[in-house]
């Protein structure tokens, strides 16, 4: 629940739980005669001295209350017996204001799950019931008329009102808070999205500017090459740099062009393995990688397009490094495993860094964050990559240390 949802709830709770307060009290000491309301205890008094010290304390921590289903339950348990309590003292069942005990089984009927106003409803319904059968024999022969059928109407009616209140009206409530998280998260996919197209289209650009420098440095390297010898150092690994460079600008362009067409191809799960391995050799080749492809994997085949090998070499490239961080060497586990309960192609990527915060876990990969070492756009990029081909990427941070990114890619049977 967010904050300023809790905010406004515990206004709106706070407004509620006063006017009730006020409600009594005016019926109590102003609108008795009014109403017919039989004052016949001095516990009375006692009862709403209670009560309002009781409420003063609710609303200095009515921010917290709301926070746990289980503390607002307890509250609105306890305004349940304090109307109970005043209706005991003013009438009982013969009081006109009986319905008013619906009033905390409505309020949780919209705010906590099922379990709670079905509590609050028996509550309430076994305190009427005894009020109704508490009621006088004098008080049910009133003037000569038998009033025992219309009390008992007026039992039925609560009973009946309650379990409207603790079936449709919580099942709706339950729909319009299913909604209302469809629509946010809509949302921040939205956002997503838009952040992902802002920075698809910078990237555009930069790839467009570096094919000019990268096109002049090759010559450059090409002259340079006529004057050192053929095995120089530092013009093989200028040559493999540009080569590197030259290699991701090209394939950038295959990846625009293949997203632009939104046309992906069935790809077998073993020729993703020999491209991982391939890749990684190729672009990294410090890393210590350790692949272990499904053994079973004849016939089976997902959706890829240009994009799933490089979302898969940055999850790759962010282990090896945080692996490097903390240990001193690049080393990754990448396993890829099928599951045929789900249909799924599941990916593990292990490092042996330092883990990821549990507070970040639930960040990364879905929005832009601030952390020490980057703001997590090559997870969310990713990410959406593998959103787009029917799948997700689910982190976690395993016991033995390290961090988990696990991809889940749907399968097909060829």
């Amino acid at each position: 629940m967010q904050l300023s949802n809790v905010y406004r709830g515990g206004e709106q709770l706070a407004l509620l739980w006063t006017m009730g307060l006020v409600l009594k009290l005016c019926l109590t000491f102003i609108f008795a005669d009014t109403f017919g309301l039989s004052l016949h205890s001095p516990l009375l008094n006692l009862t709403l001295s209670i009560e309002a010290i009781y409420l003063v304390v609710v609303i200095w921590n009515r921010k917290p209350l709301l926070s746990s289903d289980k503390r607002l339950f307890i509250a609105l348990a306890i305004d349940s017996c304090f109307w109970i309590s005043w209706l005991y003292f003013s009438g009982g069942a013969t009081n006109a204001f009986i319905s008013l005990l619906l009033m905390p089984i409505a309020i949780s009927a919209i705010l906590l799950p099922y379990w709670a106003p079905w509590i609050l409803a028996c509550l309430s319904t076994l305190a009427y019931s005894v009020m109704v059968f508490s009621i006088p024999e004098s008080t049910m022969n009133h003037h000569g008329m038998d009033m025992s059928s219309h009390y008992l109407g007026m039992w039925f009616n609560f009973v009946i009102s309650s379990l409207v209140l603790t079936t449709t009206v919580a099942y709706i409530a339950k729909r319009m808070r299913r909604q209302d998280a469809e629509l946010a998260y809509m949302r921040e996919a939205q956002l997503r999205q838009e952040k992902l197209l802002a920075l698809g289209t910078a990237s555009a650009q930069m790839a467009h500017q570096l094919a000019t420098p990268l096109a002049s440095l090759r010559l450059l390297v090409d002259e340079l090459g006529d004057d050192l010898p053929a095995d120089d150092p530092m013009l093989s690994d200028m040559n493999t740099a540009l080569g590197v460079c030259e290699k991701t600008l090209a394939d950038l362009r295959i990846a625009t062009e293949s997203i632009r067409e939104s046309e992906p191809q069935l790809q077998a799960i073993s020729d993703l393995g020999l491209d991982l391995q391939q890749q990684v050799t190729l672009l990294m080749p410090q890393v210590q990688l350790s692949l272990t492809a499904p053994v079973q994997s004849e016939g089976l085949q997902l959706s890829s397009d240009a994009s799933l090998l490089p979302a898969l070499l940055s999850l790759i490239e962010n282990g090896a490094r945080a692996s490097f961080e903390n240990r001193g060497h690049y080393q990754v586990e990448v396993t890829l495993q099928y599951d045929d309960v789900t249909q799924q192609l599941v990916v593990s990527v292990k490092d042996y860094g330092c883990g990821i915060p549990p507070a970040l876990l639930t960040q990364l990969g879905h929005k832009i964050v601030e952390k020490p070492k980057g703001m997590g756009i090559a997870l969310m990029l990713s990410h959406a990559s593998f959103e787009r081909l029917g799948g997700r990427l689910l982190l976690s941070s395993p016991p033995d240390g390290g961090t988990v990114a696990q991809v889940e890619l749907p399968v097909w049977e060829s």
